[in-house]
C-alpha cells in the first residue's frame, strides 16, 4: 500500500505551544500535506489511546480536501491492515523489537531524523545496528548532510563492535533521503503580497526604498546561529553601501536573557541597522509566518549549529520569492543553490580532536546538551567578509535580486513542494510493502524470544518457583470454589485485578462446573475442551488456572485421572 498509519502524539505535530521547535513546524507541515495531497482513501492513526485519536481527527479534519476515512489502528497487530507505520522521529528500534512479539513481516517501520547531535539521538541511531531492523524497513534522512552522520555513526559503532565481538553487524535499514517540504500555495504572491508589504511597511515605519535583511528561526545563540556574524556583516554592507537597512528577526527568544543579549549586541555592533523583533508565535502569525516576508527583500540564515540537519527555513524563503543569503553548511549547502537561489557563505570548523573534551564532558553530564551544542557553535566560524561582500552586492543589485528570488520560487515549488513530497513518502511505502512481500516466506512467524533483555517472565524466571504448570497436571476443586467465594474475589480490588487478561468469568465457571462433575481433570484437557487451538485463548485460560490456584478455587491434585479426561 502507498501509505502509511501516523504514529500520533500530539506533540509531534502541533505548533500551538509556547516552545515552538523545528521537529514539531516539519510534523505539522507533514500531517496537513498528508491530509490534503496523499492519495490513499483512509488516512490512519496508531496510537493505544482513543482520546489521541480523537484529537487526531480534530487536527486533521479542517485540512482534508476530499472525502477520506479516519480510521484507528489501536494496536501494532492491526498494523498488518496498513501495511507500515510512519514515526516522526529517529526511534523506531523499540518498535521494530515490538514487533517481534507479534510478525515480523506483517508491517514496515518508516521513521525521519531531525537533531542528530543528542546523545539519546546517536544512542537510537547507533542501536539500529543491533535492533532487529529489517529490511524493508527505513529511517528518511531529510538530506545528504543528515544521511552521512547517520553512515558515519553506524559504521563507526560497526568498527567498535568488531573489535569487541570479534564481529560485524550488517547495516540492514533503507536511508533514502526525502527533504522537508513546503506548500508553496500558502505563501503570498503577486498583488497579495505587494498589498502585505505596503501594508506592513507603512505600519512599521519603513520607506518604499529601504531595504530590509529578514531572519526567521529560534532567537538563541547557543542552538541555532549565533546573530553576531550576522550584525556585523549587516553594518558593514549598509555602510559601505550608504543604504537605510531593516533587520526583521523573527522567531522567539528562550529566556529574558537570551532576549537582553541579542538586543545589547544589535545595538553594539549593528548601529545603521534598525532592529525589529517580532513574536512568531502571535496568533496571527502562526498559521503563516511568511506573511513578514513579503515585507523583506533579503532572507538570511547563518546557521552555525551541529543540531541543524536540514533547514527549513530558506526553502520557505525561496518559496516566499526571497533571495537567500545563507551558511554553507549542512543541509543549506543541498537546497540553495550559490549564485542561483541565493548565495552561500563559508564556513570553517575546529580540526577533528578539538572537541574531545566537550564530547567526554557532555557524556558523562559534566556538560548538559545545550552548552554543550554551545560551546561547539563557538569553534565553528561563518566569514564575515563574505557574508559583507554578499550582502554589499544585494543591497546594490536589485535585479539580481528580483533574479534570484524567482529562481528560488521555482526551485521551490519544482522540488520542495508537499506535493512532490508526499508523493516521495508514499512511493517509499510502496516500495517497503514490496520488500516485505518479497521476504515473506523468511519473515513469517514469531520469534521464540522476541527480545533477549524483556522475555517472557513466565520463561525467565521459571527456576524461582517448585514448579511449572504442566499439561499433564490435576486440578481438582478448592475451597474457594463456592459461587459465594468467586463473587468475593471479583469484588475485592486486589483479588480481582488483571482480570480483563484472564479468561472470562462464562469460561471459569464452565471450567469448574465440570472438574466438580468430574472430580479432576488434567490441564491439558481443560484447554483442549475450553480454547481449543486459539493460541491466545490458551494463554489466558493457562494464566487463569494458575490464578484460581493462587486463591484455592483449584488445586493440584494427585489422583490418577478417567481415561476420557485426558483429552
Amino acid at each position: 500500500m502507498k501509505t502509511a498509519a501516523i504514529f500520533y502524539q500530539r506533540e509531534g505535530y502541533d505548533t500551538s505551544g509556547k516552545r515552538i521547535m523545528g521537529r514539531q513546524a516539519a510534523g505539522e507541515g507533514f500531517l496537513k500535506a498528508l491530509a490534503r495531497y496523499g492519495s490513499a482513501e483512509s488516512l490512519y492513526c496508531f496510537t493505544p489511546n482513543h482520546t489521541e485519536f480523537e484529537e487526531f481527527q480534530r487536527q486533521v479534519h479542517p485540512w482534508l480536501t476530499r472525502k477520506q476515512r479516519i480510521k484507528w489502528i489501536p494496536n501494532l497487530p492491526a498494523l498488518r491492515e496498513v501495511g507500515t507505520l510512519y514515526k516522526p522521529d529517529v526511534q523506531i528500534n523499540r518498535l521494530a523489537w515490538a514487533r517481534r512479539y507479534t510478525e515480523l513481516g506483517t508491517y514496515s517501520l518508516c521513521g525521519i531524523t531531525h537533531t542528530l547531535a543528542s546523545q539519546e539521538a546517536m544512542a537510537i541511531v547507533g542501536d539500529l545496528l543491533i535492533a532487529p531492523i529489517q529490511p524493508w524497513d527505513a529511517l528518511i534522512c531529510t538530506s545528504i548532510a543528515a544521511k552521512t552522520t547517520i553512515e558515519q555513526l553506524l559504521e563507526t559503532w560497526a568498527d567498535y563492535l568488531e573489535q569487541r565481538l570479534g564481529s560485524r553487524p550488517p547495516v540492514t535499514i533503507n536511508l533514502p533521503v526525502i527533504p522537508l517540504g513546503v506548500d508553496c500555495d500558502t505563501f503570498p504572491q503577486g498583488q497579495t503580497a505587494k498589498d502585505i508589504r505596503h501594508q506592513l511597511r507603512q505600519q512599521w515605519g519603513i520607506e518604499p526604498d529601504d531595504l530590509v535583511v529578514l531572519f526567521v528561526g529560534r532567537l538563541i545563540f547557543h542552538a541555532k546561529a549565533h546573530p553576531l556574524p550576522l550584525y556585523l556583516a549587516i553594518e558593514r554592507a549598509a555602510q559601505a553601501t550608504n543604504k537605510k537597512v531593516h533587520l526583521i528577526q523573527a522567531g522567539w527568544f528562550e529566556d529574558q536573557q537570551q532576549e537582553l543579549m541579542f538586543k545589547q549586541c544589535a545595538a553594539l555592533f549593528c548601529p545603521s541597522a534598525n532592529p525589529i523583533f517580532i513574536d512568531s508565535r502571535q496568533p496571527q502569525l502562526r498559521q503563516n509566518i511568511w506573511t513578514i516576508g513579503s515585507v523583506a527583500d533579503i532572507f538570511i540564515s547563518l546557521a552555525d549549529n551541529i543540531q541543524e540537519t536540514f533547514g527549513l527555513t530558506p526553502i520557505e524563503a525561496m518559496a516566499a520569492g526571497l533571495p537567500v543569503v545563507v551558511a554553507d553548511w549542512n543541509g543549506y549547502r543541498e537546497t540553495v543553490r550559490h549564485e542561483v537561489d541565493g548565495l552561500r557563505i563559508p564556513t570553517l570548523m575546529s580540526p577533528p580532536g578539538c572537541g574531545l573534551d566537550f564530547a567526554a564532558s557532555y557524556y558523562t553530564n559534566s556538560l548538559n546538551y545545550s552548552t554543550y551544542i554551545g560551546h561547539v557553535s563557538l569553534m565553528t566560524a561563518v566569514d564575515v567578509d563574505a557574508c559583507t561582500q554578499a550582502l554589499t552586492t544585494l543591497f546594490t543589485q536589485p535585479e539580481l535580486r528580483q533574479r534570484l528570488g524567482e529562481n528560488g520560487r521555482q526551485r521551490a515549488r519544482s522540488t520542495y513542494d508537499w506535493r512532490g513530497i508526499i508523493a516521495a513518502y508514499e512511493n517509499l511505502w510502496q516500495d517497503l510493502a514490496e520488500k516485505r512481500t518479497q521476504a515473506a516466506t523468511s519473515a513469517s512467524g514469531m520469534a521464540e524470544i522476541p527480545h533477549p533483555l524483556c522475555d517472557d517472565p513466565c520463561r525467565q524466571y521459571a527456576h524461582y518457583p517448585t514448579q511449572v504448570l504442566s499439561p499433564d497436571q490435576m486440578l481438582s476443586l478448592g475451597s474457594m470454589a463456592t459461587p459465594e467465594s468467586l463473587q468475593r474475589l471479583r469484588h475485592i480490588g486486589m483479588t480481582n485485578f488483571g482480570a480483563n487478561m484472564r479468561s472470562p468469568t462464562a469460561i471459569i465457571e464452565q471450567v469448574l462446573a465440570t472438574i466438580a462433575q468430574e472430580g479432576c481433570l488434567t490441564v491439558e484437557a481443560i484447554l483442549n475442551r475450553y480454547a481449543g487451538s486459539d493460541s491466545e485463548a490458551r494463554t489466558y485460560l493457562s494464566r487463569t488456572l494458575v490464578y484460581l490456584v493462587k486463591f484455592d478455587s483449584l488445586r493440584l491434585a494427585k489422583a490418577t485421572p478417567n481415561k476420557n479426561n485426558t483429552t
